[in-house]
């Protein structure tokens, strides 16, 4: 038992000294971090932003497309309303010209006579 009691002894005063002494910590590695995304998601989302990219491209494209041809429809109902003005001026012309008072006035000038027997009276 004497054994057995040195035993008991010197554990005792290995806890004592284990207590007095200070305890260093073994030196943890510096942990090295991994970002949390992974390889697939960094790709997914690399083809998203290049499909956000193509969408907003797209967009842009159409927006212009649609802007030159309002401007060409402008342009051409503007060249539609000159030239119903002009056809507008046109119609009172021929209208003043064929005024039957001045076709009987250029064909005297001609020298032309009114035949009553000749004449056909055309209704419109």
């Amino acid at each position: 038992m004497s054994n057995l009691a040195v035993k008991v002894n010197q554990r005792a005063q290995e806890q004592t000294i284990r207590q007095t002494q200070p305890q260093t910590q073994p030196k943890a590695m510096p942990i090295k971090r991994r970002l949390p995304i992974t390889l697939g998601e960094k790709v997914l989302l690399v083809l998203f932003v290049l499909g956000l990219a193509a969408a907003s491209i797209h967009l842009i494209a159409n927006s212009v497309a649609s802007y030159q041809a309002s401007m060409e429809i402008q342009k051409l109902e503007a060249q539609v309303d000159a030239q119903g003005k002009t056809n507008a001026d046109l119609q009172i012309q021929v209208k003043e010209l064929s005024n039957y008072e001045r076709i009987w006035e250029r064909a005297k000038e001609l020298g032309l006579t009114l035949d009553k027997n000749n004449v056909k009276v055309v209704k419109e």
